[in-house]
């Protein structure tokens, strides 16, 4: 029986609200992750579907396909305003339950113990158009028919079946010796296939690519795992620098605004024409209309991440209405030294979950080419058969001649041996005094064979594309793992750089400000240099951010994300994270937007 599905969150989700907020550090979102997430619930059925699929394949049965595809997982907004995409939290594209109608190869046995019985009672009146031989014009018959066996079939190729046969008779037929009469038989058939069908590496072959799907579906697992978790992680680390854009915005705003005020001041006292102060003005108005895009973008932000770490999304008014507090801040290390490239290769193909999983299908699609090749063999069947006999019953009243002395020594009479109840039939049986052998050889040759041949060649031809894809898959791996590192120092270089340029301006603007106040400078300079400043900083922003996914990426490009993430695998099956939120006692206030920036040099 397979429990409901359960659609209710954690404990932990609550705990990490206070006071109408949200905090949320980054090790938080990857245990909510885990234990929330739908994309991971949902592959959390795969290794389950798997195992019934092996438990159907040690039966006998054909192989179904219960694969589900690993979604994205979430992605962020956009950085230039309200997204209006419909799918910007991904989506989850599955296929699932889809059945194996075909069997290429020979016919899988049953492994599964066949018990199976008959019971038939029947009366029949037949007329007669001959009374000598009936001696009688209608023969009345009553009979009760009895069966009963087991059969076994096994993965070499035998088939075996123990089968018992019970008649019993009462018919008015005066020539029957005995009436009524009890017939029996306990017969034993042995069918081995010598050719085609004949051998273990045959007929297990589905259970063994059953075995190497539920580790394809483990690893599956995992590869979602990674997914999810980098998704999560890049959807968290975008909200961090949006929330560091709403406040350089805001600094921006409060710095045109000061420029406005002192604008107005100078030309009430006549010491500035009043076209400054619409120049002035309009910059609060653009600084304003900045500030606002930046804060739709956390709201945005906010609620994919907080659907992606929930089993029921924003459906709940308490989720809904909360705002997230990050309690995380970039932090770019100061150096990193990376081993050699090779070095990361060969980690990444030891790691990444996907590079096993072609192995896997790689193995079992040369194990369902044993069965096309076997298909080439002729049919080839040995077959023995054993069978004992028993028959008893009472003497029938209604024949004349029921010993020597009533129709003569050469008449024939009821032999005592067959005079008894039941067990007399039985014994007969057990005792073997009537015994059917049988033995022999069936051939079945195709003269052309031409189904088999082109199954065997199209298995071989989708084997070929199978090793050419994993060779593609190891090439991919070099390339995403150069790739990725090439990427973590471009972003480093972006970080450098706008961290500078940042510096930089802020000495430019500063510089201006006091010429300005000595009128040596103009507002349209002042304004210019506002906005190169809110420039700088806000690449300095993303370069933070992109230095941050180029991390995660490089983790998911080597297979290090659970291991960079402290990710338990059995704790993820479960959907169950011991370690307790990083959500102090006395949760920090949401920062102030008009403080400078933590990392701000």
């Amino acid at each position: 029986m397979v429990s409901p599905v359960n659609l209710a969150n954690t404990n932990r989700l609550e705990s990490l609200v206070r006071a109408g907020k949200l905090y949320l550090g980054a090790a938080d979102v990857v245990a909510l992750a885990i234990e929330d997430n739908l994309d991971i619930e949902l592959q959390r059925y795969g290794p389950l579907l798997a195992r019934e699929v092996l438990r159907r394949a040690s039966g006998g049965g054909i192989l179904r396909d219960v694969t589900t595809s690993v979604a994205p997982g979430p992605s962020s907004v956009a950085a230039t305003g309200v997204s209006t995409i419909s799918n910007i939290n991904g989506s989850v594209s599955a296929t699932s339950g889809t059945a194996v109608i075909s069997q290429i190869g020979p016919t899988l046995p049953n492994l599964d113990p066949v018990l199976f019985g008959f019971a038939g009672f029947g009366h029949s009146t037949s007329p007669q158009s001959n009374t000598v031989i009936a001696g009688t014009t209608a023969v009345v018959t009553d009979s009760r028919n009895y069966q009963a066996g087991y059969q076994q079939q096994f993965l070499t190729g035998t088939n075996v079946t123990f089968q018992y046969t019970s008649t019993h008779e009462h018919q008015n037929i005066p020539s029957n010796l005995l009436n009524p009469f009890t017939s029996a038989s306990l017969d034993f058939q042995v069918n081995q296939n010598l050719l085609q069908g004949f051998g273990i590496a045959v007929n297990n072959r589905n259970i063994r690519v059953a075995k190497n799907s539920v580790k394809v579906s483990e690893l599956q697992f995992r590869q979602q795992l990674i997914t999810t978790v980098s998704a999560v992680l890049n959807v968290y680390w975008d909200l961090v620098a949006f929330n560091e854009s709403v406040r350089v915005a805001q600094q921006a705003l409060n710095t045109a605004n000061r420029l406005y005020e002192d604008n107005k001041k100078q030309v009430e006292i006549g010491t500035l024409a009043p076209i400054e102060v619409t120049r002035a003005e309009a910059e609060v108005a653009t600084d304003k209309q900045n500030l606002l895009v930046a804060e739709t973008n956390v709201l945005q932000q906010e609620t994919i991440l907080k659907n992606a770490l929930s089993k029921n999304g924003v459906a709940s008014p308490t989720l809904a209405e909360v705002r997230i507090v990050p309690l995380d801040y970039f932090r770019i290390p100061q150096s990193e030294d990376f081993p050699a490239v090779a070095d990361l290769v060969t980690e990444a193909t030891s790691k990444r979950p996907e590079i096993e999983q072609n192995r896997l299908n790689l193995d079992s699609a040369q194990i369902n080419l044993t069965g096309s090749r076997n298909s080439l063999r002729p049919t080839l069947t040995a077959f023995a058969e054993l069978t004992n006999h028993g028959l008893t019953g009472e003497r029938n009243a209604l024949n004349p001649c029921l010993s020597p002395q009533d129709c003569g020594v050469n008449t024939e009479f009821v032999p005592p041996y067959f005079v008894g109840g039941y067990p007399n039939g039985v014994s007969q049986i057990l005792r073997r005094n009537f015994p059917d052998y049988s033995a022999g050889f069936s051939l079945n040759i195709p003269l052309r064979n031409r189904a088999a041949q082109a199954d065997y060649a199209t298995d071989q031809l989708q084997l070929r594309q199978r090793q050419l894809q994993f060779q593609k898959s190891l090439n991919q791996v070099r390339v995403d793992v150069q790739n990725a590192l090439v990427g973590v120092r471009q972003a480093r270089a972006g970080y450098e750089s706008a961290v500078k340029a940042r510096i930089l301006q802020q000495q430019t603007l500063d510089a201006e400000q006091k010429k300005y106040t000595l009128g040596a400078s103009t507002v349209f300079q002042v304004i210019q240099d506002q906005r190169d400043l809110a420039t700088a900083q806000g690449q300095e922003v993303q370069a933070e951010a992109t230095y941050v996914h180029a991390r995660i990426a490089l983790d998911q490009a080597l297979g290090r994300t659970l291991d960079a993430n402290n990710i338990s695998v059995s704790e993820a099956v479960k959907g169950k994270v011991s370690r307790a939120s990083s959500i102090p006692d006395n949760p920090p206030s949401p920062p102030d937007p008009n403080m400078p920036r933590p990392n701000a040099q």
